[in-house]
């Protein structure tokens, strides 16, 4: 009787992989399925079965091992006896996880995707699910993600060259549990899923039902909010790659698109983003991204200054301009004769553009004036012998400044395009 009650629910999820599949233009293709040996998994390959006559599709699946588990093999086991009695190709693939600095879980999952992806396919189908969705946007929101982490997981994204989908995305766990006894099925337990020491568990088990109480529709909702944050990172990669075309830079792949994306949006705000691309780099500072050269730096040897009004600077891309005036730039006097030399930093040095305020560092300086990182180490700085006298942007040091009666010259650094 139960299995008949639920029957009309359960049959959300077949129609939930046929609008997916047909969404996908996956009509007459070769669909894998990501298979674990989970009741997510296992339902999914059973109702793919049951749509896939109707749209022509071949279906087969894959298991990978970590062999992180002591019951692994059993859970392989299982996989190959439900594809014979079904007569689902099945491919095993061991593999060994090497455990990096984002986690264990992390590199399995990386591990495991690497895996999957080997598969030549239409599409790989996964079996993640709306509670999987809403966890992962609340343990990323926790983690403090950016966009890219409160967004979720997509319902298809492109991975290595193959298509990977996620049919049951919408569907809460207990309809995937109700078309599970509905058609008798059978899966294993992965014994981890009750370790609550593992976050993800822990929200599921102590947080989600304290959500619930209060916010009956708390998945739905998360879910709601990671699709309109996909919505607004879709229009990131769209202003991302329109800034790249019209600096006529080729178009990224989607995924190297996503990952550029991710990684300006991200980033802290003092982070150093440098992303290669099409033979430039493109950069963030203080939210905004400048394009640079992606050619190694000339070498810059000193360059000394003999009075002329223009000193070109080839290896720096630009040149130095001076101007005299009167009451304003560089004292002549204060020189003592001696000859002013173009030099790049080297670290340590000091400059004091201000006498109301202390001698500090250029770095120090370089920051306030929200002067990029990458740009510092390739301006030219005036020396009169191991003193420095003028940076771009900063100013003439106070012990070199012409008085309000004096004449002086302002030095420009106007740097090429």
């Amino acid at each position: 009787m139960a299995s008949t009650r639920n029957r009309p629910r359960a049959e959300r999820v077949p129609q939930a992989v046929r609008a997916t599949l047909l969404a996908h233009a996956l009509r007459s293709k070769r669909v894998v399925v990501a298979l674990s040996g989970g009741v997510d998994s296992v339902v999914l390959l059973h109702a793919l079965r049951e749509v896939a006559p109707e749209l022509g599709i071949r279906v087969a699946a894959v298991h990978v091992d970590h062999a992180l588990s002591p019951n692994a093999g059993g859970w392989s086991r299982f996989c190959r006896a439900l594809c014979r009695r079904w007569q689902v190709p099945l491919t095993v693939r061991r593999v060994r996880v090497v455990r990096a600095g984002a986690g264990l879980e992390a590199a399995a999952r990386d591990t495991r995707y690497e895996a999957l992806c080997r598969s030549r396919a239409g599409a790989i189908a996964l079996a993640h699910q709306l509670d999987d969705q809403a966890e992962t946007v609340l343990l990323n929101l926790l983690r403090g993600a950016g966009l890219a982490g409160a967004r979720g997981m997509p319902v298809s994204l492109e991975r290595r060259g193959r298509l990977l989908i996620r049919p049951l995305l919408e569907l809460p766990r207990e309809r995937i549990m109700e078309y599970a006894r509905a058609n008798a099925l059978q899966w294993v337990e992965d014994e981890t899923n009750d370790d609550v020491r593992l976050k993800r568990n822990f929200l599921r088990h102590r947080v989600a039902p304290r959500l619930a109480e209060g916010f009956p529709r708390w998945r739905e909702q998360l879910a709601r909010a990671a699709r309109h944050f996909a919505s607004a990172d879709a229009d990131g990669n769209r202003l991302l790659r329109t800034f790249l075309a019209e600096r006529g830079l080729r178009a990224p792949s989607e995924s190297r698109l996503a990952e550029m994306l991710r990684q300006i949006t991200g980033a802290r705000r003092d982070a150093r983003v440098a992303l290669r691309h099409d033979g430039t780099v493109l950069r963030v500072h203080r939210d905004r991204v400048a394009l640079t050269s992606g050619e190694a730096p000339a070498p810059f040897s000193p360059v000394r200054w003999n009075g002329e009004r223009r000193l070109a600077l080839a290896a720096l891309r630009g040149e130095l301009r001076f101007r005299r005036v009167r009451g304003d730039g560089i004292d002549p006097a204060r020189i003592e004769g001696e000859a002013l030399t173009v030099r790049l930093r080297s670290g340590g040095e000091r400059l004091q553009p201000d006498a109301r305020r202390p001698r500090r560092t250029l770095k120090n300086l370089f920051q306030e004036a929200g002067v990029p990182a990458w740009e510092r180490g390739r301006l030219p700085l005036l020396f009169c012998g191991r003193e420095l006298v003028w940076a771009p942007g900063l100013g003439v040091d106070r012990r070199f400044r012409a008085g309000p009666r004096q004449r002086g010259f302002v030095p420009q650094w106007c740097a090429h395009d």
